[in-house]
Protein backbone atom coordinates (compact mmCIF):
# COMPACT_ATOMS: atom_id res chain seq x y z
CA UNK A 1 0.00 0.00 0.00
CA UNK A 2 1.34 3.67 -0.51
CA UNK A 3 2.72 5.14 2.63
CA UNK A 4 3.59 2.25 4.49
CA UNK A 5 6.87 1.54 5.30
CA UNK A 6 8.88 -1.72 5.71
CA UNK A 7 12.39 -2.44 7.57
CA UNK A 8 14.89 -3.81 5.62
CA UNK A 9 18.50 -5.35 7.32
CA UNK A 10 21.35 -5.00 4.69
CA UNK A 11 25.01 -5.64 5.10
CA UNK A 12 27.24 -4.28 3.02
CA UNK A 13 30.81 -2.01 2.45
CA UNK A 14 29.86 1.28 2.21
CA UNK A 15 26.63 3.59 2.03
CA UNK A 16 26.11 6.27 0.10
CA UNK A 17 23.08 8.81 0.08
CA UNK A 18 22.35 10.70 -2.62
CA UNK A 19 19.17 12.24 -4.60
CA UNK A 20 17.66 11.42 -7.56
CA UNK A 21 18.09 13.67 -10.59
CA UNK A 22 15.88 13.67 -13.55
CA UNK A 23 17.47 11.69 -16.40
CA UNK A 24 14.97 12.16 -19.86
CA UNK A 25 12.19 9.52 -18.89
CA UNK A 26 13.97 7.84 -15.92
CA UNK A 27 16.04 9.06 -12.96
CA UNK A 28 19.76 8.87 -12.25
CA UNK A 29 21.96 8.55 -9.39
CA UNK A 30 25.80 8.73 -10.00
CA UNK A 31 28.31 6.93 -7.46
CA UNK A 32 31.97 6.22 -7.57
CA UNK A 33 33.85 4.75 -10.53
CA UNK A 34 35.25 1.77 -7.94
CA UNK A 35 31.49 0.70 -7.33
CA UNK A 36 31.44 -0.10 -11.53
CA UNK A 37 30.44 -4.13 -11.47
CA UNK A 38 29.38 -4.08 -8.09
CA UNK A 39 26.53 -5.30 -6.48
CA UNK A 40 23.97 -2.20 -4.93
CA UNK A 41 20.75 -1.69 -3.19
CA UNK A 42 18.50 0.95 -4.03
CA UNK A 43 16.26 1.49 -0.87
CA UNK A 44 13.46 4.10 -1.72
CA UNK A 45 13.16 6.37 1.79
CA UNK A 46 10.90 8.74 1.20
Amino acid sequence: MPGEQAKFEVYGQEMIEKIVKPSGNSGRVYLPPDWVGKHVKIIRID
